[in-house]
């Protein structure tokens, strides 16, 4: 049995899953398992996750579920419990992980606490042109490269250069808080369990944060590893983007914070 369960959620995006797979051979830490929460993608996907699975390094799960409109929370709940492992990390299926990032998420886990990571967003051309070859050599980590391509000298360069004190350091004061995000977070399974996971009633927006405000109303810590625990994100398009849903997730997290709710009806246990 791996020691930790990689949870990667994703929908209709088969050339950037592949690259974010890939991005998981690299890890120096091997000891994991990867599940892939799939919301209803063609066959397209399965097909390529097959193609894939005698390349990878690690045992590849594919939970799927028919295609119903946006429905992520339903099917990361499935994925959780399809989990061997009593350690979870979760990210998206668009997120490339540097080499490390399995094993700053292991060796960072500490009792009744989550871990809050970070992103670096890359625009679509630098995004299409990523090759496998640049994945597994970790060019598309290197700032260097990363400017020879066009990204411009900003602070958040340092998500990507900073190491050692000068990464604990910027965890330590950047001014956001530490939530759970659906690209880079993880977790004990068993503190997952006990809020009953995601709310399958919320779509798109801030409904991986309404998980994490429901820990941490149960007493949950957080750890932020904003400049530690670090994956690319690739550039798409967000036509799932809904107001209705956006206002029916906004009043359901509002309840959450004034109610101080820890268990959600509608989640892994019906």
């Amino acid at each position: 049995m791996p020691a930790v369960s990689v949870i990667i959620s994703t929908y209709n995006k088969p050339d950037w899953l592949e690259k974010v797979l890939w991005g998981f051979h690299c890890q120096t830490y091997k000891d994991f398992e990867v599940v892939i929460a799939d919301d209803g993608s063609t066959e397209e996907t399965k097909n390529r996750i097959e193609s894939l699975r005698n390349e990878l390094s690690y045992p590849v799960k594919h939970v799927w579920q028919e295609d119903d409109g946006f429905q992520k929370c339903k099917i990361l709940n499935k994925a959780i419990v399809a989990t061997e492992t009593d350690y979870i990390i979760m990210t998206d299926g668009d997120c490339i992980p540097r080499e490390d990032f399995v094993q700053v998420h292991y060796i960072n886990k500490a009792p009744s606490t989550f871990i809050s990571g970070g992103y670096y967003m890359l625009p679509m051309n630098i995004s299409l042109v990523i090759t496998k070859e640049d994945i597994l050599q970790q060019n598309c980590f290197n700032i260097n490269w990363l400017k020879e391509k066009g990204i411009p000298k900003t602070f958040k360069n340092n998500k990507l250069t900073a190491n050692g004190f000068v990464s604990k350091l910027l965890n330590a004061f950047t001014p956001t808080n530490p939530s759970w995000n659906g690209h880079n977070s993880s977790a004990w399974k068993q503190d997952i369990l006990n809020v009953n996971g995601f709310d399958e009633r919320m779509q798109y927006g801030g409904e991986d944060r309404e998980m994490g405000e429901r820990m941490v109303n149960f007493g949950i810590k957080t750890k932020q590893l904003r400049y530690s625990a670090v994956c690319i994100h690739l550039d798409h398009d967000r036509g799932y983007v809904n107001p209705e849903a956006l206002a029916k997730n906004k009043a359901i997290r509002k309840e959450v914070k004034q109610g101080k709710s820890v268990w959600t009806h509608y989640g892994i246990t019906k």
